[in-house]
């Protein structure tokens, strides 16, 4: 089973909707065996709170459900996942500050790593108007496809 860690800062709109956005294509593709998510922020303010509403919304409308609870990145994340995936440059350089002996660094990557959009970083829509969200949810699909493609050319190459 490879397990995949998305992360953004609060972990309430870019990293669940991933998470979600992934454990869609996980099933339709017949992966829930081989392939498990997750998401975390990189701050723990918004701690123990569902994603925000506007971005639950956006998400509904494209047949995604956000379920995960926010929560912040661990250094035992860091063991746990095989993948772990930041939103933006910012998330990413955070990341790679809480892996102090540099024992993680060929996990992390970027989600747009994966995308063909050319997008270098999933913006954050927190204070944005609707297009933000769906943006988002764009740049996730795209992206995700992506990554399903790079874990199992890397589970082939095991």
């Amino acid at each position: 089973m490879k397990k995949v860690l998305f992360v953004c800062m609060g972990n309430i709109c870019r990293s669940p909707s991933a998470e979600a956005v992934m454990n869609h294509f996980i099933k339709t593709e017949g992966l829930t065996e081989k392939i498990s998510c997750d998401s975390a922020g990189t701050i723990a303010y918004h701690e123990g709170e569902s994603a925000d509403e506007r971005m639950q919304e956006h998400a509904n409308k494209r047949g995604y459900k956000l379920t995960s609870i926010a929560r912040r990145i661990t250094v035992d994340d860091l063991e746990k996942f095989d993948y772990i995936i930041a939103m933006d440059k910012s998330n990413y350089q955070d990341i790679l500050n809480l892996d102090t002996a540099g024992n993680y660094k060929h996990k992390i990557s970027m989600m747009t790593d994966y995308s063909s959009n050319g997008y270098d970083e999933v913006p954050d829509p927190y204070y944005g108007g609707s297009e933000g969200f769906e943006l988002v949810l764009d740049i996730l699909e795209d992206s995700v496809k992506g990554l399903i493609t790079k874990i199992k050319e890397d589970a082939e190459n095991e």
